[in-house]
């Protein structure tokens, strides 16, 4: 991987080709992707998933081809495919695209039938050390390469053969260290991934370890730990992967146990199941780059050991880069949302703000020109817009159109002004904000558009398939779907466009059931609607999602913790999370939840709003298919 010494104070001008090796190398920390834990004891075919980034319990994935414990599948495949490496005396190899739940496919087999193993990889190549054989410990490293399916080749031999051992990796270099030979090892050996040939000593662990120990790398960092022989121990030991000496000691796991599994993205590592001497459910995480003892992260579906994970960003894919790692804005904790407006029964003018990745109360910003609710939101990367919705004292249609910078607390400004005054819904991808549908309070049809970096008034784009109000809208960087609200009778409609282009609105799909007052938040890959009223007239509680690229009907997502309408107008999200504020429950609140948007579940409590409220207008600087800053 290059080393770009610009890129090490996140400023000048980036070429083309090293923004490219930045986010293929993987410095810029994937904090949304998956671990996947899979097998265990005795004789397990379940896989199952976290999101790195959340602390949560595990959910379903799919299953292995077959039932097995004790497989060698830490740190093997890429950003894309996992894989699972042997285990039960088996030569099987699984693989599973991370994206995509689901059963494992046939990848390939071993050379000769193995569990125990450790395995480390980098972008192009998944490297397998030691082993069990059955009946004896194997020195054997063998190698495949993760995008082409097919078997197993021969590397090269370790300097001990030994099972139950940990692997750590670099870009360039895979570490193994401890296991059983048949006694307990302290032994680290390393080899060059993308080369073939014996393994050279690296160095020694402060304490012998075995019985499948857990290891986590970052490209800079190794740390091995959690064993169960010669005793359960919790203490874990790290190195420096590019420099050869002994392990230091590093921190201690909530729970002494062996024969577990971890995962990791490039700050974040997991620690899953096994025995203590009693069989756990417990998955615990820690930093890398820090330290610092293991927090609890959630719970396995069930108590196993003998269980193997692997990660979505691992090995040579999380840091890349060897210098000091520039955070991209989102990363940063600087992914920003704003709420603006809303009622209380009153119409408010207040504009607030939270950071989306990290929990907590609303904080003051500024006031919008005019006090109303309804009103819809868009965000680009620098700015944030409010158009339209029902102003002060009494219900009048606005064609106000204000924003503000993200990053300057203070009043909004004008922007421009809607083809018509109307309670609208805003949806947008980088450069362009749609406001769509919407009241008069007559029920419309219209879309409008902006160019998000040009102030002036509005321009129409066309025409949604249903005059509707109330609705929610989401985006990704080239498509925008509109659902749900009132016609005046309650619709389940979903409709599209295509954002770069003008013109009328095309069928998407339909919602679980009719529903008005519901709000939407998005990634660039999937769009989520929550709560509103049903035609009983009830509140609801219900989330459901869809894949915008796909037309098709929606799929349900999990619940709100409370039946809610009226939650806000907008696209509160980065890239991983979503969050709804507000609404009626009958009365209106001031909680805030949220949701990871690429997993299915139940909202959870994010904080408070300065002011209980409903029908805010709701936007984020990283949405829409951006990744903010």
């Amino acid at each position: 991987m290059a080393n770009y010494p610009q890129l090490d104070n996140a400023s000048g001008v980036w070429k083309l080709r090293e923004v490219y090796d930045a986010v293929m190398g993987g410095y810029w920390p994937n904090h949304g992707a998956r671990g996947l834990f899979a097998g265990g004891n005795p004789g397990v075919s379940l896989i199952e998933f976290v999101t790195l980034a959340t602390t949560g319990n595990s959910s379903a994935f799919g299953n292995l081809s077959t039932a097995r414990q004790y497989m060698g599948s830490f740190h093997s495949g890429n950003f894309t495919r996992g894989i699972f490496n042997g285990g039960s005396d088996s030569t099987t190899i699984d693989y599973v695209t991370f994206a995509t739940e689901g059963n494992a496919a046939d990848f390939g087999d071993l050379t000769t039938q193995l569990q125990s193993t450790a395995t480390c990889s980098n972008a192009i190549r998944s490297v397998v050390g030691g082993g069990y054989d059955n009946p004896g410990r194997s020195n054997i490293i063998q190698y495949y390469n993760i995008d082409s399916t097919g078997n197993a080749t021969d590397f090269g031999d370790l300097t001990v053969g030994r099972s139950g051992l940990a692997s750590a990796a670099s870009p360039t270099r895979g570490v193994w260290a401890g296991g059983d030979s048949p006694s307990v090892q302290n032994t680290i050996d390393f080899v060059e991934l993308m080369t073939t040939g014996n393994a050279t000593d690296f160095g020694d662990l402060a304490q012998a370890m075995g019985g499948t120990v857990a290891g986590n790398s970052s490209s800079t960092r190794g740390v091995f730990g959690s064993a169960r022989n010669p005793a359960d121990l919790a203490n874990m030991e790290f190195i420096t992967i590019a420099s050869q000496g002994n392990a230091i000691d590093y921190a201690d796991l909530t729970l002494a146990r062996g024969d577990c599994a971890s995962s990791n993205n490039s700050v974040r590592s997991l620690v899953a199941g096994g025995g203590s001497p009693g069989v756990s459910n417990v998955i615990d995480f820690f930093n890398i780059p820090t330290g610092g003892n293991a927090t609890d992260f959630g719970d396995l579906l069930n108590s196993i050991l003998g269980i193997g994970g692997t990660s979505q960003a691992h090995g040579g894919l999380n840091d890349g880069y060897q210098g000091t790692r520039p955070i991209p804005f989102n990363e940063a904790g600087g992914d920003r949302g704003i709420i603006a407006g809303g009622q209380t029964p009153t119409k408010l003018n207040e504009i607030g703000f939270i950071t989306i990745s990290s929990t907590g109360n609303e904080n003051e910003f500024g006031d919008l020109s005019q006090a109303r609710a309804g009103l819809g939101g868009i965000g680009g990367k620098t700015r944030a817009i409010f158009a339209g919705g029902n102003a002060s004292p009494v219900v009048t249609a606005s064609a106000v159109i204000d924003y503000v910078e993200f990053s300057t607390k203070g009043n909004a400004a004008d922007f421009g002004d809607l083809t018509s005054g109307r309670f609208t819904s805003g949806a947008n991808n980088n450069t362009r904000g749609l406001f769509m549908a919407g009241a008069t309070p007559t029920r419309g049809n219209i879309i409008d558009y902006i160019t998000i970096s040009s102030l002036g008034n509005a321009a129409d784009f066309g025409d949604t398939t249903i005059s509707v109000s109330q609705g929610g809208a989401t985006a990704s960087n080239t498509r925008a779907v509109r659902g749900a609200g009132s016609t005046p009778s309650y619709t389940d409609v979903l409709d599209y466009v295509t954002i770069s282009t003008t013109g009328n609105a095309t069928d998407f799909g339909n919602l679980l059931a009719a529903v008005n007052e519901t709000a939407a938040v998005g990634s660039d890959t999937r769009g989520v609607w929550a709560g509103g009223e049903d035609t009983s007239p009830a509140y609801i509680n219900v989330m459901q999602y869809i894949t915008i690229a796909s037309t098709g009907n929606a799929t349900d997502f999990g619940d709100l913790l409370a039946n809610n309408q009226a939650q806000g107008r907008g696209n509160m999200s980065n890239t991983i999370r979503g969050v709804f504020v507000g609404g009626t429950t009958p009365s209106v609140t001031n909680v805030m939840q949220h949701i990871t948007i690429a997993s299915t579940s139940n909202a959870t409590d994010f904080g408070d709003l300065i002011t209980a409220k409903s029908v805010p207008a709701t936007v984020g600087n990283g949405q829409g298919g951006l990744v903010g800053g």
